[in-house]
């Protein structure tokens, strides 16, 4: 069998996405936008993360472990978060990629309807952050993140 440089590299990107999941992941670029936390919270802008689209943002906690999270407003209008891992498959450092109005481990490929997040904790589920709003602004409590930080050990 005689095989071109095109397909012998289309078939090495496709053996690297499926082997680390998300590109994004193996190669370490864009996904995760670093925040700093101000007063002991983690403050996000409502107007940037109200479209029903997961945003994802990554923060030192107080060990030095860098947490990564998510961020989406559900179909019922709430807006929820929750650690990029959950007490199961965490040892991976995969996490969760969108689906429509699901969250799919990028491990088990386990699904997660956004509207449960927050709801149903432990297991498989996102590891939920606690989280106020306050004006136009999402706060998550650096305790929290702190408390979570070990789901992250693991995240290169």
């Amino acid at each position: 069998m005689k095989m071109t440089y095109y397909a012998l590299f289309s078939l090495l990107a496709v053996l690297l996405v499926t082997a680390a999941g998300p590109a994004q992941a193996w190669f370490g670029t864009g996904k995760f936008e670093k925040v700093k936390p101000e007063n002991g919270d983690v403050s996000l802008p409502l107007k940037e993360i109200s479209d029903g689209k997961a945003h994802y943002y990554r923060v030192k906690s107080d060990k030095g472990i860098m947490v990564t999270f998510f961020v989406v407003k559900s179909p019922d209008g709430v807006i929820r978060a929750a650690v990029d891992a959950c007490d199961v498959c965490y040892r991976s450092g995969k996490g969760y990629v969108q689906e429509g109005g699901t969250m799919v481990c990028t491990n088990c490929g386990m699904r997660f309807a956004t509207d449960r997040i927050n709801e149903v904790k432990g297991g498989c589920n996102p590891a939920p952050l606690a989280r106020t709003v306050n004006n136009d602004q999402l706060l998550i409590a650096m305790s929290e993140i702190n408390a979570s930080a070990w789901l992250c050990e693991f995240k290169k």
